[in-house]
């Protein structure tokens, strides 16, 4: 298992030239994946990341995650394979239940941990160049279906993102890595890592192989306060989401309600303001490059492989990018 990696992930809301002009930013440090989200309604993450890897030299880049019901199948696995023919340092295929989906009017399959499962083996037919179709409960493929464009070379990983105890051990039967999306809390590796554990036994495999990622918000500026302010506005959209789903942390329905109603009605000051110390340390990278060479060390040391840090990085975008590669990556990888 490998460990110590550090990415950077970015929400898809930028101008073509923008996306080209932060591949080229991000290169010039010393990150081991760029990741995009697929977020409705932002762009869909395939599209970015063709125009980013070509500038790209040494990280591997994904989408972290998409929806099946969003994105078919047999549409994830042609994007890809294109992406897999551009992307110097690598590809990872990243799946995920999904959140807002309702509120884009997307509907989300009876069964959606079969429908992930499932997801993969279509996936895997097409990147493999496999034919003889395949018959599931909700994907089906005829037999004379096959991939028409160039595959790839090497087996490309499999990440699920989940905080849930059915799709973590599905993780853990068949995928390369899981990510706890929307955290910085190290205490939750631990309850994953059980999750993970039930499918790692089920697929035979070694308890622990399966690697960890945790990513979440994040903010870095030399101005610590400022940073941490920024970061209670960014966190505020997702901690409805995914404050409910972390065992470890108690959060009272009525403060969830409050933050979930302001986010909606954009009075994001009045959500920011909702959000404590405690809170915002749980769920976001907020502060000095000290503060998150802090936080990543306990998440290391708790059990994360892959620690990913989110949007919007800084005050603006690229001081955070250059003091995350300047100050934050040179710190662990010495302490690693």
């Amino acid at each position: 298992m490998t460990t110590r990696l550090i990415s950077i992930a970015l929400q898809t809301d930028k101008s073509a030239a923008e996306y080209v002009r932060l591949a080229k930013l991000i290169d010039a440090y010393d990150f081991d994946g760029v990741t995009v989200y697929c977020d409705a309604p932002f762009h869909p993450g395939f599209a970015p990341l063709l125009l980013m890897a070509p500038h790209l030299r040494r990280a591997r880049v994904g989408v972290a995650a998409i929806p099946p019901s969003r994105v078919h199948p047999l549409d994830i696995a042609g994007q890809v394979a294109l992406l897999s023919d551009l992307a110097v340092g690598g590809v990872y295929i990243g799946l995920a239940r999904g959140a807002w989906l309702a509120d884009h009017g997307v509907n989300e399959p009876d069964q959606p941990i079969k429908a992930i499962r499932e997801a993969v083996d279509v996936i895997r037919y097409l990147l493999e160049g496999r034919t003889g179709g395949y018959t599931g409960e909700i994907y089906q493929l005829a037999p004379y279906v096959r991939a028409p464009y160039p595959l790839p070379q090497k087996r490309i990983p499999l990440l699920i993102g989940s905080w849930g105890k059915k799709l973590c051990a599905l993780a853990g039967e068949i995928a390369d890595e899981v990510k706890i999306g929307g955290s910085a809390n190290p205490d939750v590796i631990p309850v994953i890592r059980g999750y993970v554990a039930v499918g790692e036994r089920t697929g035979g495999r070694a308890e622990g192989s399966l690697d960890i990622v945790i990513g979440a918000v994040c903010v870095v500026d030399k101005d610590r306060e400022r940073a941490r302010a920024a970061a209670r506005r960014s966190v505020a959209m997702y901690l409805p989401v995914v404050a409910p789903l972390d065992p470890t942390v108690q959060v009272e329905p009525e403060l969830v309600t409050r933050l979930k109603t302001a986010v909606e009605a954009n009075r994001l000051d009045e959500a920011a303001a909702l959000i404590s110390d405690e809170l915002l340390e749980k769920f976001a990278f907020a502060g000095n490059p000290d503060d998150l060479i802090r936080q990543a060390e306990r998440l290391f040391a708790a059990g994360a492989s892959r620690i990913e840090f989110g949007t919007p990085h800084g005050l603006p975008s690229d001081v955070g990018i250059r003091l995350l590669g300047e100050r934050v990556i040179p710190a662990l990888r010495s302490r690693g």
